[in-house]
């Protein structure tokens, strides 16, 4: 089925009222900040607490998901956005359940949407009949279009930051482009790669002095994830550390990300499934192609 454009995706009829999925989009100013791993490991937590969740890979230019997790996935968003398969065709089942709608790394077509085309490729996600409780965007690193659009759809925006001048700055720079040309005031920080809890705070609260300074927007600290060699020896081994070393300091600090996560007030809204984030990614998407 080929990928709706906007114009026929909003004649669609409506879903009857229902749940619908906490989404969380998780961002980064730069990359090398371990953000996919942060999306992978976050994902997994959630699903081994119980929790039914969807991974979506939103780097569409270089995405590396079904690599983290060592899937080899018959169709991707590429194919979607072609015609050559549906997006429930796309699914690939990862560790414990876990649902992975992969992207494809070098495909210039995708990296090269137009907003109208990600709010039809979004849409298809309407069509999908699956009970979901979490769904997490990991999205590409920079303040690109896809990015911003992304994170107005969410209910959370995860920024995750480390121990480099230049990610701090370029964080501050996400969160400004957000605030200003998107009107989000609220932000979760994850430090990941941190000496210790108490780096983590530092990392955060350089982070806080600036956003303090000059924006109108509330940060909230996350936590932080230690470095650990069994992270970096999970992602040689193209396997999950939560899922391969669940003792291990890394996957101790994503299950206490999971619980906070867990705790987090559902925001009330209409639609079920995920057909609400399709709403709400169509509306800036026709503000900017008209």
């Amino acid at each position: 089925m080929p990928v709706l454009d906007y114009h026929q995706a909003s004649s669609m009829d409506r879903r009857h009222e229902s749940s619908r999925p906490q989404v969380i989009t998780v961002a980064s100013g730069k990359g090398g900040v371990g953000k996919s791993s942060v999306s992978a490991n976050l994902a997994f937590a959630l699903q081994a607490s119980g929790r039914r969740v969807l991974l979506l890979d939103a780097d569409f230019g270089l995405a590396n998901l079904d690599v983290l997790m060592g899937l080899q996935p018959r169709f991707h968003l590429g194919h979607v956005l072609e015609g050559r398969c549906d997006l429930a065709d796309s699914i690939v089942t990862g560790p414990q359940g876990l649902l992975i709608v992969p992207a494809a790394s070098g495909n210039t077509r995708l990296a090269e949407m137009c907003a109208t085309e990600q709010a039809g490729l979004i849409h298809a996600f309407s069509d999908l009949d699956m009970p979901v409780d979490t769904l997490i965007v990991d999205s590409a690193a920079g303040i690109a279009g896809n990015v911003l659009t992304f994170a107005q759809a969410a209910d959370h925006v995860l920024v995750v930051v480390c121990d480099e001048p230049a990610s701090i700055t370029d964080a501050y720079a996400l969160i400004k482009v957000l605030s200003r040309d998107r009107q989000l005031s609220r932000f979760q920080v994850l430090a990941n790669m941190s000496r210790d809890a108490g780096h983590g705070q530092q990392l955060f609260a350089k982070l806080l002095r600036v956003t303090d300074r000059f924006l109108n927007v509330n940060l909230e600290y996350l936590g932080h994830v230690p470095f650990d060699e069994r992270l970096r020896q999970s992602i040689q081994r193209q396997q999950l550390v939560t899922q391969i070393w669940p003792g291990s300091p890394a996957a101790l600090a994503f299950r206490d990300v999971a619980k906070t996560v867990s705790t987090w007030r559902e925001v009330k809204r209409p639609r079920g499934h995920v057909e609400f984030f399709v709403d709400r990614m169509i509306s800036p998407a026709v503000a900017v192609a008209s």
